[in-house]
């Protein structure tokens, strides 16, 4: 009996040693930003050139329609035919060719910590926000209410905050504010908010010329942002089918001219404004990239671009826009195969939902279009955290349960690791010899924190511990989660003295508390 409790004493003592073990690993990166994908592809090798050839096709034969002369003009002295009666321009094969051989294969985007630089090309994924959303279900009363700056601003934090978001594109309109300060202040609350790269929209060359001053006083000067660039811009620059808009053109002329990375972002919609049929579309929107790089490399060779696919669906039976339509995900791992093809980075969408809430609709969806495009490498996936309503509404609790989203999606991408020592003969030989199971194998206990991907807000418990703990469901959760983090958390600020040269010079509108001032205090506190 004595040598019986002995030996239960022994194995108690074992298994808390192994629990103590456990817990006293540190914590690894599992699922770091810029893992390689590219191993979903819904595109065969010949489907890519056949998408390419009829592209080309496309360009020559159909052309583009692009209003503005100046641009119209630069084509012509490259070469291209020039329609002015129908403002329309058509691109001979061997000009693509020229200006696919000028795009640089790789764009650098840095965030204001370099921890957080990104490299954008081949197959690395990077996953982050975006969209212009105008409603936000409000964190405390769960109402849905117009958007604001502080919005902006309470987003970048969040941001900020969350492993498994790489960059912050603006997520929302602020609709409190004028229109002309619109570009200039929501760059201001996004980049002094997060300490990771900010991507914006700007609507005019005036508020794209007051983002470049406001990220250079940020960056320590001109010289400094061009070498670190902490800002880039996403340009929405045509009008599908095969139309150019001009007062983004414009702007996207400057950009380039700047040499500030810039997003050549085109959005066809299948069945509306571009082909019902998805080969269709990918050939659509494939002419109006070529195109795009074309333009681009004429006004400036070697200008950082990253390809813009952005295709989506209308759901044919109403005409409505679809963010969480399987076709949305396959057009978006076809996309990144394209911009494999032609060796450029590349920008796709993903994680839309067209649920209104936090749901299991959303989940589903978020999770199918985010997976394909990740597993199939594209660079910059932007939408893939905070969105519902088919871009229309913002939550703050969905960031957070997309951040579980996008962990778990970039776990996929990391693969598995064959080798020698993870192929575990040994391993196995020991354990069948011994305990016969490997809960305290000491490969169980190293790969534990680098091995496996563990959910911050998903909730792995047994029923009895999760209802004794108060059986939240995953949103509330995770809405306790974003008030908890806009309370604690605060990313390392500008200094006092450049925020004091940004605010005389530009018409600011964010309150000093909600310029990441750990004096003052968030919204979160009042």
């Amino acid at each position: 009996m004595t040598m019986a409790r002995e030996q239960q004493r022994k194995q108690r003592g074992e298994r808390g040693r192994r629990r103590r073990a456990r817990h006293e690993q540190p914590r690894q990166n599992v699922v770091p930003a810029g893992l390689p994908g590219g191993w979903y592809k819904p595109l065969r090798e010949a489907d890519l050139r056949r998408i390419h050839e009829a592209s080309l096709t496309v360009l020559e034969q159909t052309g583009i329609q692009v209003m503005p002369s100046e641009c119209r003009e630069i084509f012509k002295r490259a070469g291209a035919t020039v329609d002015e009666t129908a403002n329309r321009v058509y691109i001979p094969r061997k000009m693509v060719e020229e200006a696919l051989a000028l795009a640089p294969n790789s764009v650098r985007l840095c965030g204001r910590d370099p921890r957080h630089d990104m490299q954008l090309g081949g197959t690395r994924v990077y996953m982050g926000t975006g969209g212009a959303a105008v409603k936000a279900i409000d964190l405390h009363s769960g109402h849905v209410r117009e958007t604001t700056l502080a919005d902006v601003a309470q987003i970048g934090r969040l941001v900020d905050a969350l492993d498994n978001v790489h960059f912050y594109l603006r997520a929302c309109v602020a609709r409190d504010i004028p229109p002309e300060l619109l570009d200039t202040n929501t760059y201001y609350a996004a980049a002094v908010n997060t300490t990771k790269h900010v991507t914006v929209n700007c609507f005019s060359v005036e508020s794209f010329q007051n983002v470049v001053e406001i990220a250079a006083l940020i960056a320590g000067g001109r010289e400094a942002l061009r070498e670190r660039p902490i800002f880039s811009i996403t340009a929405c620059w045509t009008v599908s089918p095969l139309r150019y808009a001009p007062e983004t053109v414009e702007v996207l002329t400057e950009v380039v001219r700047q040499d500030v990375p810039v997003f050549l972002s085109s959005a066809p919609q299948a069945g509306a404004t571009s082909p019902a049929a998805l080969a269709g579309t990918l050939v659509q929107i494939n002419a109006e990239e070529l195109s795009g790089v074309v333009y681009t490399q004429l006004v400036k060779p070697g200008a950082p671009i990253v390809l813009g696919y952005v295709p989506s669906v209308a759901d044919l039976r109403t005409g409505s826009f679809v963010g969480g339509a399987p076709e949305f995900a396959l057009m978006h791992a076809a996309s990144a195969q394209l911009g494999q093809f032609y060796g450029l980075p590349v920008y796709n969408s993903s994680g839309l939902a067209d649920s209104k809430l936090p749901d299991i609709q959303a989940g589903y969806e978020k999770g199918i279009s985010g997976l394909a495009a990740a597993l199939a490498g594209a660079n910059y996936i932007h939408h893939s955290a905070g969105f519902l309503e088919s871009m229309l509404t913002v939550a703050y609790e969905q960031y957070v349960i997309d951040d579980d989203i996008n962990g778990s999606i970039m776990r996929a991408v990391r693969g598995i690791e064959v080798t020698d020592e993870t192929l575990s003969v040994d391993v196995i030989d020991q354990v069948c010899r011994g305990e016969g199971h490997y809960l305290g194998s000491a490969q169980s206990l190293e790969l534990m924190h680098s091995e496996y991907y563990y959910p911050h807000t998903g909730n792995r418990q047994q029923r009895e511990d999760w209802e004794a703990a108060g059986g939240l469901d995953m949103r509330e959760r995770a809405r306790r989660t974003a008030q908890h983090l806009l309370k604690t958390h605060h990313p390392q600020p500008i200094p006092p003295d450049v925020d004091a040269a940004i605010r005389e010079r530009f018409d600011i509108l964010l309150p000093p508390e909600l310029s990441n001032n750990k004096s003052h205090v968030s919204l979160m506190d009042k």
